[in-house]
Order: C-alpha cells, then structure tokens, then sequence
C-alpha cells in the first residue's frame, strides 16, 4: 500500500488526502494548526464540502486517514509527499506568497529518509518546483527524491466529484521514476479512462493557472455582453445558449452575474499576470479581464441603487446569499464583500441569510441582520437581492415574498427567475443582461390578481 503525507489541511489538502484515503492508500494530513486538528481528530470537519464529512469519518474509521501535527514522522513514512499550503497573493504586487510553500519544502527536506516523490499541489508560479527542488538539495544534499507538479482542479462545492471522476490529471515531471509512482497514485481512475497528461514541471505549473484564467476571461466576456444586451434589448440567457451550443466554445462558464470570486481566480489572474510581465510576455487579455471584473461589483451595485430609486437611505434591502459561490461557506473574495458594505453605505438596513455564511459572515460583514431563512430576510423589505444562487433560492414562494414585503422589487444578479413568472408574480424585476420588468408592469400586474382574489 503506498503511503502519502499531505502538507496542509486546508481545502485542497484535506479533500484530496480524504479521496486518495477512499482510493485505499494510507493518507497522512498534516497541520500546524492544534485546533484543527484536534478537531479532525474528533471529525469535525472545518471547511463545508458537500460529502467530506462523511467521507473523512469512513476513511478515518478504515484506518486509511489519519492527521497529525507532526511533519517529520509523517514525511519519513511516507512513499509521496503532497505540499497542499496556501498561496495568497502578496500585499501590494499580486504575486504568489510562497513562504508557505518554502517552509514545506525544508520541513520535507528534513524528515526524508528513502527515495520520496514531493508533489506540489498548491497553485504555485511557473519556475516555483525547481526552486523547491533546489531548496530541498541544498538543506539535505543526501537526499534522495523527485519533485512533480500536480496541480488540483476542484471546484468549491463539487471538489468529490471533481476528485474522483476528473477530466484529467496533470503530472508535471522529467523523472521516470517518479511518473511510475504517480502512475500508481492515480490508477484506481484508470477504470474511467481518465487521461493522465505527463509534462514538465514547467508545463504543468502553466497549465493551472491558464484553465484558470481563461474561464474567467469567459465569465468577464459574458458579463460584458450582459451590459450590451441591456443596451440594445437582447437577452443575454440566448446569447449564452447560443455560444455554448458551438463544441468549440461549449456552455459552461456563461452564465452572467456579478463577475468571478472565490479563491482561486481571482488570486490566480493576477499571479498570471504578474508572471507574464516579469517574464517579458505581458498578457493583455488576462489584464484585461483582471480590470474588467474589479469594476463589475461596482455596476451591480449601481443596478442595485437604481431600481431602489437611487435612494437607500432608510430603505430595508434583503440579501440572499454571500458566499462566492453555492455549496461552500468559502466567502473569500466574494462579490458580497464589496456589494453589501457598499448598500450600508448608502444608508440601507440589509438583512442577509445564506445557508453557510454566517460563520464567516459575522466577521466580514458587521452590522448586518442575520436572519434563520430566507421568508425572515425579506420581512418588511424595499427590495430583495438574490447574490448567491443557493437551490433553496431557485423555488421561493413568490406571493407569500410579495406579502411579506414592504415593496415587491427583486434584484436578481443571478438570473435565476424568469422575468415574466415575476411579472405574473407582482414583482419589479431587475436582472442581467435581459429585459427588466417595470414598477408600472408590476402594477398592471398586482392590480389583476386583486381582481382575480375578490371573485
């Protein structure tokens, strides 16, 4: 059975040293954290990932998963070394902070005893897995092992699935050897006919963060089109039907909203860019999308304030989602952090529920009302903004909202309902890149279901 430590139990580490645990191989993850490990230990999971719970306690309970503060034991037992740390982007330049990364590598520098492959699983810079490589060759000149790039391509909120159906794997290495064990690693996918594509370190490093920016450039291209559908009466919901239908271009990252978040492209743009520049090959494009989709929070705010009148002071605005993202408490660099304060500002009252960011929330967004769910929120409110599409958004009770609140105005950044349900419904509707529903719409509207209750 191979024997894999991972550095860091964060997100990616502790779903992929969960997944290679359900594989049957003996995982290892490691933190420095005390209380997240103690918590681990005691299977709390610390992050929200649908099924990592449960798969971390199964695989715990195997004796295939276990966790530790204790890098050295873990790294002299272990075949394969994951280096799963943080990258975060350094303040002021954009680039990756590989301090974390750094310290890894000399940890495992320390604790090798036989032949070990180290993987780096982190999102790092091109260039980064031979300086790794240098780092661990210069602390133990003795040592012997490979260093490959693995980079993870999971999506917040559907990483499982990601994991063990991928489309394919990287595995960045000029070691035969290495390519061998990695072979093995990943061989329970070969029953799916997963392509495992072997390149160099350098190649495989590129790879993460050109997926990465160019999906966000397909979201910033889709939310420009938005803006121009709303200026010549297209809809943009066609628009992206249209495209997506071309196997060239397909369907998935077209849908418009109030532009990318999360932890990975927004970190990962502006790393490529700065890349790209200091290597003398400056990316427009990826520049471009960069400024492009810092500017979108702006202008959804700015919908926001002009469906309300351009006028919050007093007003009650209900917000339905802050995480960047559905399935996933993850509020890092979501558009909520700037649209909220941003209607606070303005003088609004804003009530908010979402079904896993409170605990974050309560930090990063002060002052706003917490509610229980999402008929609370919208209790006695000028208008509702639906910023995260959350399932349990997609089915709302329309009249019952409209009953409950002060005027029927939705905002809905995420296109989740129709414009003409919401006309039927007695709303104002306001969304992106598609034909808003007017207050004397909403009147015509209103005015025929009271007709309709009193017969």
């Amino acid at each position: 059975m191979l024997k894999v430590a991972v550095i860091g139990s964060g997100y990616v580490g502790l779903v992929s040293g969960a997944c290679f645990a359900e594989f049957g191989v003996h995982v290892t993850c490691v933190d420095s954290d005390k209380k997240k490990i103690d918590g681990l230990l005691r299977g709390e999971v610390p992050i929200f990932e649908p099924g990592l719970e449960t798969l971390v306690a199964e695989n715990m309970r195997k004796e295939h998963l276990f966790f530790t503060m204790d890098i050295k034991a873990a790294v002299a037992d272990a075949d394969i070394v994951f280096i799963a740390v943080g990258t975060p982007p350094k303040h002021g330049d954009g680039h990756a902070d590989l301090s974390y990364v750094m310290d890894a590598a000399r940890s495992i520098a320390m604790a090798i005893n036989e032949y070990t492959v180290v993987v780096t699983k982190s999102t790092v810079p091109v260039g980064t897995g031979r300086q790794v490589s240098e780092l661990i060759r210069q602390t133990r000149p003795d040592a012997c092992f490979d260093v490959v790039s693995n980079p993870e391509f999971l999506r917040e909120g559907s990483a499982i699935g990601d994991f063990m159906r991928p489309d394919r794997v990287v595995i960045g290495t000029d070691s035969e050897q290495a390519k061998e064990i990695m072979r093995q690693l990943y061989r329970p996918l070969h029953v799916l006919e997963t392509p495992l594509l072997f390149t160099s370190l350098e190649s495989a490093e590129l790879i993460k963060y050109a997926s990465n920016a160019f999906l966000a450039t397909k979201v910033t291209f889709i939310n420009e089109m938005a803006d121009l559908c709303e200026q010549c009466g297209a809809d943009i919901q066609d628009i992206a039907t249209g495209m997506g239908l071309d196997g060239r271009i397909g369907k998935k990252f077209l849908q418009a909203g109030p532009g990318y978040g999360g932890s990975c492209f927004p970190k990962d743009t502006l790393a490529l860019v700065k890349t790209a520049h200091d290597a003398g090959a400056p990316s427009q494009i990826v520049e471009a999308v960069v400024k492009v989709n810092g500017r979108r929070r702006q202008k959804m705010t700015d919908k926001i304030m002009r469906a309300c009148g351009d006028n919050l002071k007093g007003k009650n605005i209900a917000v339905l989602g802050v995480t960047f993202k559905p399935n996933t408490d993850d509020m890092r660099d979501s558009p909520a952090l700037d649209i909220v304060p941003a209607l606070q500002k303005a003088g609004a009252h804003v009530k908010v529920f979402d079904p896993q960011g409170e605990k974050e929330g309560l930090t990063l967004l002060p002052g706003v009302e917490w509610c229980h769910d999402p008929y609370e929120a919208v209790t006695e409110t000028d208008c509702v903004v639906l910023l995260t599409e959350w399932n349990e958004f997609r089915a709302l009770d329309l009249d019952k909202i409209r009953m409950m609140m002060n005027t029927p105005l939705m905002v809905d950044l995420r296109n989740v309902y129709l414009p003409k349900e919401m006309k039927e419904a007695g709303f104002s509707y306001v969304s992106v890149g598609r034909p808003d529903v007017g207050i004397d719409d909403v009147s015509v509207a209103s005015s025929s279901l009271s007709s309709a209750a009193s017969l």
